[in-house]
């Protein structure tokens, strides 16, 4: 699939038990992809773990789906107002997925939203931005697991 073919319709819906492999896959295909420079202290298969025995059980876990035996693309997890985790395959970025999941995100979370992305990751900025996220912090990185310069985004629904 190209950028420029129109998206098929896509399903977003809540994660179970069942989706929790396929969600982590998407993760790790995801910032293989767009984050070759980022050190990661986890292993594949402790991500894979960590997505069954705490993500998908315990935190607000969507995926979307591909149409047609597509299978899972992307992965959306709430932690209350937080946007913890947003991944996409990478060969379903630029069809609106992300937009889909964003869309979702200020529904569930109406009061606002806070997500942590890392300096280096300048596609996420410009993508959140667009979506009327502000960059309210920046860090050099010392106090996550990565130990890579992060930025803390917020965004806040109109108060006219």
């Amino acid at each position: 699939m190209t950028p420029s073919a129109p998206a098929p319709k896509i399903t977003l819906r809540r994660a179970t038990a069942d989706d929790a492999g396929a969600a982590a896959d998407v993760l790790l295909r995801s910032r293989s992809a767009a984050l070759p420079t980022v050190g990661w202290p986890r292993s594949d298969n402790e991500v894979r773990d960590y997505f069954r025995d705490v993500v998908v059980p315990h935190r607000e876990t969507w995926i979307a789906e591909a149409p047609y035996g597509g299978g899972t693309v992307g992965v959306l997890v709430l932690a209350g107002d937080e946007v913890s985790q947003l991944y996409l395959l990478p060969d379903w970025r630029g069809h609106g997925i992300g937009d889909l999941f964003v869309a979702l995100a200020k529904e569930r979370s109406p009061g606002g939203l806070t997500l942590w992305t890392f300096q280096v990751n300048k596609p996420a900025h410009r993508f959140y931005e667009r979506h009327g996220f502000v960059a309210v912090e920046h860090t050099d990185g010392s106090e996550n697991e990565e130990r890579e310069p992060d930025v803390r985004y917020v965004w806040q629904p109109n108060r006219a």
